[in-house]
């Protein structure tokens, strides 16, 4: 919808990799507007694909205090790295593999009410084994799960796989194969 114009913005706080801002706003009829913006990097995330299996990451989550069953994935925060060569990393760091072939599958806003994050989701294909190099306390102790692609979009449609990213990498590498 035209006619919102930004007339300010002010950095409330950074934390990590994170800067939250306050816009300042017109709406369209003029009446000034404050909303919150949560700044992210961005990230990648990859569906790693070995014949008709999916290979998942299963990773304590410390905002949910659970676990999750996802795709491998990671922020964009490695200057001059581009964005395939982070898809690589991240694989090579969460689950030992590394992919002669990545596709593009989508571009995903995860929750653009807040905050302005991107994630680039590819197709991993043609794997093979590397030394895993976890990053972090939840990686060192996440667990690897190779399991059908119908599998994962089974546990997708009955909630199990609830990660936005995830959901849409499955989804999508299972529509495109």
């Amino acid at each position: 919808m035209e006619g919102f114009r930004l007339v300010g913005t002010r950095t409330v706080a950074h934390a990590a990799f994170l800067r939250l801002d306050s816009l300042h706003l017109l709406g369209p009829d003029g009446t000034p507007l404050v909303r919150v913006a949560v700044r992210h990097p961005g990230a990648v995330a990859v569906v790693p694909i070995v014949g008709s299996d999916i290979i998942l990451i299963e990773q304590f989550r410390a905002p949910l205090g659970r676990s999750l069953l996802e795709i491998p994935a990671g922020k964009l925060d490695v200057i001059g790295e581009g964005i395939e060569r982070t898809a690589i990393r991240e694989l090579e760091e969460e689950i030992g593999r590394t992919a002669a072939t990545l596709e593009f599958l989508t571009e995903i806003v995860t929750a653009p009410g807040f905050t302005d994050e991107r994630i680039v989701i590819y197709r991993a294909t043609d794997l093979s084994e590397v030394p895993i190099q976890p990053v972090g306390a939840e990686e060192d102790h996440a667990e690897i799960h190779t399991m059908p692609l119908e599998t994962a979009v089974g546990l997708v449609s009955d909630g199990t796989i609830a990660d936005a990213k995830s959901v849409a990498g499955i989804l999508l590498a299972a529509l495109h194969r």
